[in-house]
């Protein structure tokens, strides 16, 4: 495949006097638990270059916004990929990158657009891009990230997924097919990158057919993705999957049923060949958050050297009533997913903190395994009484037995800041966090600061101030806070049996383009 070289722009910032961009918010919250909460900084390595006269896809197109990122990292590269430019109903101007081949240094970020997507960014054939994810194959030693695209024609809908490939993380090409249907989403890339794995050089991407019911979709390529198998399913409704691939080759994938009051896993042990029934993890309990911020409980799946699986996602049991989300956490006990660890808090503050937390972004060391496994999570979290956005890390150097105390990133953001959409204001239904061979945890995340004009995002074109971010620096793991012993306080949601995983037509509302 012939590379096109597109613009690219380095992201400037301000410097502060010790020579990183910082976005210390100095609010103070009370949070009830012992541990004292540090504060960290955040850099900015990307914004939107988009205005109304150079992407009006809707009349409430989000300038200048950047939301919903995943990253990968091999060795000291970490490519991070999101949406540029939201639009109110579904999708973006454009798939964004930035990448950084320092482990995430100062100075060490490029960003820019991916070609061939969509008619605002190198000519593509599509009106708009969504949903993007990142992977490495290390057999073909090429970059891929995954987009699902959008027409406007009938209604705005899915109609494809591409995969857009790079030998660097910077140059990228135009992208090939990976699957063409009336109404897709939610899809996800994994590669598998063990050298003695039989299926080394394999790539998987899933994704569900909304049209269908959200059904369960998966293809795989074993060229570097410049061409993809036809479709394979297990005929389950489902929503947010996040395939994994342990070292003996056995694809993992964690996932919600369509609509999303369950989580579970399903299996390839034969290279994509077929994909095994799901096995459910866990029914949900889930708060709605204030704020009219869209977010719901989507899976974040990593998985360690050895090939435990880790799946966190937001729940409300562990509250009385209901009335706030923890962010908690569940791991394999065998090598195919279908047995799995009870359900555990992340205990980044006390069960009556009224703090809430949610859109957690999990990272595992694949460094480390087993009991000595280092775990990063990045997440958002409104303090007790306020519905004020607000990035938070916290970490565990014992595969999640115990934990650090939590750092705050970023604060005191108002949602009406963020990007307006049909299903509420913006940040993604997903954030990532990556171990970089510095062995320190680098997280990506969308942060919002007041508008330029107005008081909320669009209520003047071409207003927002919605870029994407990460740690100023990597944060590592450790700490000493435990879970344990918190008893379960809500019990609702969910149901039981394989009834959870039917194919569904859940009337949009789980649609998550």
């Amino acid at each position: 495949m012939s590379l096109e070289t597109r613009t690219i722009w380095r992201t400037r910032a301000l410097l502060s006097s010790f020579g990183a961009l910082t976005l210390i918010f100095t609010t103070v919250f009370g949070l009830a638990f012992s541990t004292l909460v540090a504060y960290a900084a955040a850099l900015q390595i990307s914004s939107d270059p988009f205005t109304q006269a150079t992407c009006k896809a809707s009349a409430l197109t989000n300038h200048h916004t950047e939301v919903e990122p995943d990253t990968f990292s091999n060795g000291s590269t970490i490519v991070a990929t999101f949406q540029v430019g939201r639009i109110s109903d579904g999708g973006s101007c454009a798939t964004g990158f930035a990448t950084s081949t320092n482990n995430g240094a100062l100075g060490s970020w490029t960003s820019g657009l991916l070609p061939g997507i969509t008619k605002y960014a190198g000519g593509g054939p599509n009106d708009r891009a969504t949903d993007p994810s990142v992977a490495y194959d290390a057999s073909h030693k090429v970059w891929l990230i995954s987009s699902l695209t959008l027409l406007e024609a009938g209604g705005v809908h899915g109609n494809s997924v591409v995969t857009s490939s790079s030998t660097d993380g910077i140059t990228w090409g135009t992208p090939s097919t990976t699957a063409t249907g009336g109404d897709l989403d939610k899809n996800w890339i994994v590669c598998d990158n063990t050298a003695s794995s039989p299926f080394y050089g394999h790539c998987y991407t899933e994704w569900d057919n909304h049209g269908a019911g959200n059904l369960l979709q998966m293809s795989t390529s074993i060229d570097g993705g410049k061409t993809w198998s036809a479709p394979a399913t297990n005929n389950t409704g489902v929503i947010g999957g996040q395939p994994v691939v342990r070292p003996d080759g056995t694809v993992i994938v964690p996932i919600d049923n369509a609509n999303e009051t369950a989580v579970g896993a399903f299996n390839s042990t034969n290279g994509g060949a077929s994909w095994s029934a799901v096995t459910t993890i866990a029914t949900i309990s889930h708060h709605t958050v204030a704020g009219s911020l869209r977010e719901g409980p989507l899976p974040s799946a990593e998985i360690d050297g050895t090939g435990t699986v880790y799946v966190a996602w937001s729940d409300c049991r562990f509250r009385r009533g209901c009335k706030a989300n923890d962010i908690v956490l569940s791991h394999s006990l065998n090598s195919t997913g279908t047995s799995w660890s009870a359900v555990s808090r992340v205990p980044i503050d006390a069960t009556n903190s009224g703090v809430d937390h949610f859109i957690p972004g999990l990272a595992v060391n694949k460094a480390t395994s087993g009991g000595t496994a280092q775990l990063g999570l990045t997440y958002y979290f409104y303090p007790s009484g306020t519905a004020q956005l607000s990035v938070g890390f916290i970490s565990s150097t014992n595969a999640g037995s115990t934990w650090s105390a939590p750092q705050t990133i970023a604060s005191g953001m108002s949602t009406g800041w963020t990007a307006t959409t049909t299903q509420g204001r913006m940040v993604g239904d997903y954030i990532s966090t990556s171990y970089g061979s510095d062995n320190l945890a680098h997280g990506v995340f969308a942060t919002a600061s007041a508008p330029t004009s107005g008081t909320n995002c669009s209520d003047v074109l071409d207003n927002c101030v919605e870029p994407m971010n990460t740690f100023a620096s990597g944060l590592a793991a450790g700490g000493s806070a435990s879970s344990t012993g918190n008893p379960v306080l809500f019990g609702g949601g969910g149901g039981g049996g394989s009834s959870l995983w039917k194919v569904v037509d859940n009337n949009g509302s789980k649609h998550r383009e």
